[in-house]
Order: structure tokens, then C-alpha cells, then sequence
């Protein structure tokens, strides 16, 4: 009885930890999307220990079962960290009552005596399917053909385009969603159009996709986004955008005849592919008008400006900083920096830019932001002009310019006084480095003559400098030249590059050997040998016997002890590729061997 309660006292006290660094959620969920007469689930879900839930009066559909409750905890131990979870849930199965959009209001329930809330939900209720035994089967039921009962009813992608009368750069938003009643296991882009015409600006997909329904024509189909672009025309005129390419694999119930009873409890299944053809479209483009500002460079959309200054009083020689933040939504890389024209005097910096752009199904949206960084150089009241950005308003039709404020500047002398080096004329920071070279003061002091030096040209180190090319040039020519030579004769080459083959052949060898390919080891070493030996004396491989690579090395007065090493390895190698006792050590004493052969007589025949 005292192990069961310190074993109960353990588990509530880690329950209590974790909820200690662990916030309590209280969620509640369901289908956005559900069909007319048909149950789904209701599921409120919370992460502590509980009691008294509370659900609000659900009016719109009918409560077929529930609540059921559920309690599920675990104990983790963590590199000597103990942690542990509780969850509890409550599903209720429901069934909508008519079509429409309704919501379930917020429940609640008591943990630890203080009373938490839950979320609302939405639900969008569907009508039923037009004829419901025919969706039922839909794409589900078929045969091993698969295809044939896989109709462009069952599955199709829509093509949709936001607008289809649009200004030039005004956004499309452009959208391919799958309609399905089969069981689609995969869906990708075989090949999508090319958007000519068209900047184009891809928005990310989620990896896990969720299917939810959507009634079309009478149908409830499993529905799901698999591509989406925000697209800009370039140009006016009537833009056809290409039809898109998809593959969908499609899981199809096998039609067989029953047997046995077991056959109605085991269904088989195929995968299926199905190329699907997404529909093309065509967008009118409108030309902007005529009458557009000095200062417009493109941007549609609608935007707002705003600006600062860091000081309205400073001294010379300090640095002021002007931010002006252009904010909206529409084509925001097309923004370009605002011309301002500072007043005589100020040295000023590259501007710092820094886009915060967020791509979204409404457009691209955010904030571009640009600061000026100047340094007034003498004193006096001066004036910053107001900056000017134009766009033209896709609700308004007409084109928008936004202005910042006038600031004004009051620059105090500096400690160190005013730069006496800049008067007169505005320059930037460039400039400012090149005053000093302008006037050159008369040198008075005493001064050393240095004496001329006498030109290159003519002398010794001169002609060296042309003759030492023109040598390296000739060398260069006659090692190619050689080299050429060489290469025209293929037994020299075979001869020169016959260790290389075999060392090459052998490391394949060498790799049989360690998977313990028995028969493709000894085979590769017998090629090995048999090719040397070929390349080596100029003698194709079918001619070469035992006897004549005997007399060949014996010409070539090669030791006996070696002629007789490379027959034995022959020998070997033919007797060991058929021989069922061969084990490892063999063929790996037999590598080494082969390696060692081959040095050896390479270096005999270098020498001879």
C-alpha cells in the first residue's frame, strides 16, 4: 500500500513540474469545411488535469454523440531530467443541420480552480453531392487498369486568375487547385507555362498539404492548392498564358472477382498515373496613361511615405541622417531611390537601402527604406528639399505623388572651425578627396636635384627581355613537338601507359576483393596481367600464349625467377576462378603478388 501511494505522490508531483514551466492550452477543433448530412468530430483538447468543461449551446447542428473523454500522460528521462505530460480531450460527433457558414462560440473548463477559455470555431457547411451514389464510387472503386475509370470528372485542376483586365505591372495573382473525388496519394508539376510577358514572383507552398471540400457543380471534391504565382505584365495588350502540365498519383481500388470470404476483408490496391492538363487563360492589359509625373518610374500599387530627420540643429563637420519609408502593397522592387538635390556645401554618403518585402496572395507588401547620410561643411541655415515618389493607383485609375516635408537646417560653426577647402558649388564625398590636388603650394626650402635616369630602350636588359620569350617559346615548341610524335605512335603510347592500365585494373581488383567476388576478382587480375603483358610487347591479346610471353621475356634476358612468378600468376588465376576452396587470404596473397610481379618487371624493362 506504501509503494502504490509514493508511486501515485511521484506522478502528480511530476505532473505539477512540467506544468510549472509549461503553459495550459485549451483548444477546440473540427473541419473548416463539412458536408451536409454527414458526422464529423468536434474534439476540445487540453494539457492538464481538468473537470467541469462547459461547451456553449450549439445551434445549427445536431450533437449525434459525446462527449467522450480520453486521458492519455507520459514520463520522460532526459540525460537525469525527469519531465512527464497530461492530455485530456472531449470529442462530440456532430451533423449539420443546413448549408451555410456558423460558428461555435468559446468553451470553458477548470484547471487548478482558475477557468480557462478555448477558441471559437467557423464551419462552412456544404450541400450534399447531386447524386450521391455516383460520388460515393467516384474515382475510389476501378479496375487494375486504373485509368479508365478515372474520368476528368473525377479529377481536374482549375486554373484561377484574380483579374483578368489588369494595368501594366498591376499584380495577378494566379492559382492551380486540384478538384478530386479519387484517392490522390501525390500531385507534382510536370511543366508550368512560362509567364511570357509576365515578371513573375513564385509564393511558398506549405509542404503538408490538407485537403478540404468544396462544392462544384453538385459535387463535394477534396480540394487542395498546388501552385500559386504572383505574375506582372510587362506590356499592354491581350496576354495568353500557356496551359500547365500535372501528375497525379492516384491509389485505385483493384475490381476482382471473390473466391473466399477473406477476399472482402483484404482489398489489394494499385497506384495509377494520370497526366492532368490545367487550362490556360488570357489577360487583357491596359496601358497606363500618358500623363505621367517626372517622377514616376513604374510602381503600381498604393503606398503611403513618411520621413525623419535625426537633427534640425547641428555644428559643421557633424553628420545628419534622412530616413524616408516607403510603405504598401504592389510591385515594391520596382521602387527606386528618391532624387534629392542637397544644398552647396554638404558632402554626402551612398544612401543605405533596406527592403522588408513579404510575398502574400494579396501581392507583395511591405517597406523599403532609405537613409541619407550627409555632412554639412560650414556653417548657415539651409533648407532639405522634399522628396518625391509617384505611383500610379490601380482603385483610383490615376497616378498618385507622395512628397516629404521641407526640414530645415541650422548648421552652427564647428569646434575645428569651418573646411575652408569647400566653397562655392555642391560636391560629394569623391570629390572632396581631389581638393587637395588642385593648387600646389611654390617649395621654398632647400631641395636635392635628382639626375635623370637614362631610358631602357637599346640597352643590354632590354634585348634580354625579348630574347628570354622567345626561348622559353622554342622549348615550349619542341617538347610539344615531341610529345606529338609520341602520340602518334600507338604502340609507344600502349607501351608508356601499360603499368597505369594495369595499376587502374588492379584497384578494381582490389574492390571485388573486399565484397568477396570470387569470380569477378580472379577475372579482373587475369586482365590485368594479360593486358601488360600486351601493351608491353606490342602484341594484341588474342595472339599472346603462355609460351610466347615466355619467349618474349626471355628475349628481353628478364630474370627466370620473374617469367616464372608471372606464368604461376596465370596459372592461378585460371585454375582459382573455378576453384570452389579459394578463400580470402588466397585471393589477397594472390593481389600482392601480382602487384609486386608487375614492378618488378617494369623496372627490368626500364632498365634493359
Amino acid at each position: 500500500m506504501k509503494r502504490k501511494l509514493i508511486f501515485i505522490s511521484f506522478i502528480l508531483l511530476s505532473t505539477w513540474i512540467v506544468r510549472a514551466d509549461e503553459p495550459v492550452r485549451f483548444t477546440a477543433s473540427a473541419p473548416p469545411t463539412v458536408i451536409l448530412d454527414k458526422p464529423f468530430q468536434l474534439v476540445y483538447s487540453v494539457n492538464a488535469t481538468c473537470k467541469d468543461l462547459r461547451v456553449p449551446e450549439i445551434n445549427n447542428f445536431d450533437i449525434l454523440a459525446g462527449p467522450f473523454e480520453s486521458h492519455s500522460s507520459s514520463i520522460q528521462f532526459v540525460n537525469g531530467r525527469q519531465s512527464s505530460s497530461v492530455s485530456v480531450s472531449y470529442t462530440y460527433t456532430l451533423q449539420a443541420q443546413k448549408t451555410g457558414t456558423f460558428t461555435i462560440a468559446s468553451a470553458s473548463i477548470m484547471v487548478d480552480n482558475k477557468k480557462i477559455t478555448s477558441n471559437g470555431l467557423s464551419i462552412k457547411v456544404l450541400p450534399a453531392d447531386a447524386n450521391a451514389s455516383k460520388s460515393q464510387g467516384g474515382g475510389q472503386s476501378g479496375s487494375s487498369s486504373g485509368t479508365q475509370a478515372i474520368s476528368n470528372d473525377n479529377i481536374f485542376i482549375r486554373t484561377s486568375v484574380s483579374n483578368t483586365n489588369v494595368y501594366e505591372q498591376e499584380a495577378i495573382l494566379v492559382t492551380y487547385k486540384l478538384y478530386t473525388l479519387a484517392d490522390v496519394i501525390q500531385c507534382s508539376n510536370k511543366k508550368m507555362p512560362d509567364f511570357n510577358g509576365f515578371m513573375k514572383q513564385e509564393i511558398e507552398q506549405t509542404q503538408n498539404k490538407q485537403f478540404s471540400y468544396e462544392n462544384y457543380n453538385g459535387k463535394n471534391y477534396g480540394t487542395v492548392v498546388l501552385y500559386q504565382v504572383l505574375i506582372y505584365p510587362q506590356h499592354a495588350g491581350v496576354i495568353e498564358i500557356d496551359k500547365g502540365n500535372f501528375e497525379a498519383v492516384i491509389r485505385v481500388k483493384n475490381r476482382t472477382t471473390a473466391r473466399s470470404i477473406f477476399d472482402d476483408f483484404f482489398d489489394s490496391y494499385t497506384n495509377v498515373s494520370k497526366n492532368i492538363v490545367a487550362p490556360g487563360s488570357r489577360i487583357t492589359v491596359n496601358a497606363l496613361p500618358s500623363n505621367k509625373p517626372t517622377s514616376f518610374n513604374g510602381t503600381v500599387g498604393r503606398f503611403s511615405i513618411n520621413s525623419s530627420i535625426t537633427s534640425s540643429q547641428i555644428k559643421a563637420n557633424d553628420a545628419v541622417t534622412l530616413k524616408i519609408n516607403i510603405a504598401g502593397t504592389g510591385n515594391m522592387k520596382l521602387i527606386k531611390n528618391p532624387t534629392i538635390k542637397f544644398p552647396d556645401g554638404f558632402e554626402l554618403y551612398d544612401p543605405k537601402v533596406s527592403n522588408n518585402f513579404k510575398t502574400t496572395t494579396s501581392g507583395v507588401s511591405g517597406s523599403k527604406t532609405i537613409e541619407y547620410l550627409f555632412i554639412p561643411r560650414h556653417s548657415g541655415d539651409f533648407e532639405i528639399p522634399s522628396a518625391e515618389f509617384s505611383y500610379f493607383d490601380v482603385q483610383t485609375k490615376a497616378y498618385k505623388t507622395l512628397r516629404t516635408p521641407v526640414y530645415k537646417l541650422q548648421v552652427l560653426k564647428g569646434e575645428g572651425g569651418e573646411n575652408p577647402t569647400v566653397v562655392g558649388g555642391y560636391i560629394d564625398k569623391e570629390e572632396v578627396k581631389q581638393l587637395g590636388k588642385d593648387i600646389r603650394y611654390i617649395q621654398t626650402e632647400k631641395f636635392n636635384l635628382i639626375k635623370e635616369e637614362e631610358p631602357l630602350f637599346g640597352t643590354i636588359t632590354c634585348w634580354l627581355m625579348y630574347l628570354f620569350p622567345l626561348l622559353i617559346s622554342l622549348i615550349i615548341f619542341g617538347f610539344f613537338r615531341k610529345q606529338t610524335k609520341e602520340n602518334a605512335n600507338i604502340n609507344f603510347v600502349k607501351n608508356k601507359k601499360a603499368n597505369r592500365v594495369a595499376q587502374k585494373r588492379l584497384k578494381l581488383a582490389q574492390k571485388l576483393l573486399n565484397e568477396g567476388n570470387k569470380e569477378k576478382f580472379y577475372e579482373e587480375v587475369l586482365k590485368a596481367v594479360w593486358t601488360y603483358l600486351a601493351d608491353k610487347f606490342s602484341i594484341p591479346v588474342a595472339s599472346l600464349t603462355k609460351d610466347r610471353v615466355e619467349l618474349e621475356l626471355t628475349s628481353r634476358k628478364i630474370d627466370d625467377i620473374v617469367i616464372q612468378q608471372f606464368l604461376q600468376i596465370l596459372n592461378k588465376c585460371e585454375f582459382a576462378r573455378y576453384a570452389p576452396n579459394s578463400n580470402q587470404q588466397e585471393m589477397g596473397n594472390l593481389y600482392v603478388d601480382t602487384i609486386e610481379v608487375i614492378s618488378q618487371l617494369e623496372e627490368l624493362i626500364k632498365k634493359s
